[in-house]
């Protein structure tokens, strides 16, 4: 399990010019089961994204098709943590430590 952190490095009229088809990007993901949950920081200055992923290579190749990495608006850090322990709603993606 991965979390994507969004940085914005450009004005927020910038972000909010490609916002449309960034919320495109994050339905197409979530249709395909790869983002599980998402929204803004509080302040306003990026956003953050819990996904799943066969590896951090495949994420991180997903972080760039973003409309707002692609128009080069924000920088992504991107986490990857074993989902141990979970809400019984995510069951499915509750994950073992390596033996």
């Amino acid at each position: 399990m991965f979390v994507l952190e969004l940085t914005y490095t450009a004005p927020l009229d910038r972000i909010d010019a490609v916002l449309p088809e960034h919320v495109e990007w994050l339905k197409e993901h979530y249709e395909a089961g790869t983002f599980l949950a998402s929204g803004r920081k509080v302040p306003r200055d990026g956003g953050v994204i819990i996904a799943v992923a066969p590896d951090r290579a495949a994420v991180e190749e997903i972080a760039r098709t973003d409309p707002f990495s692609r128009a080069g608006l924000v920088e992504y850090t991107v986490t990857e943590f074993l989902a141990t322990t979970t809400a019984p709603a995510l069951d499915a993606y509750r994950q073992q430590l390596p033996a």
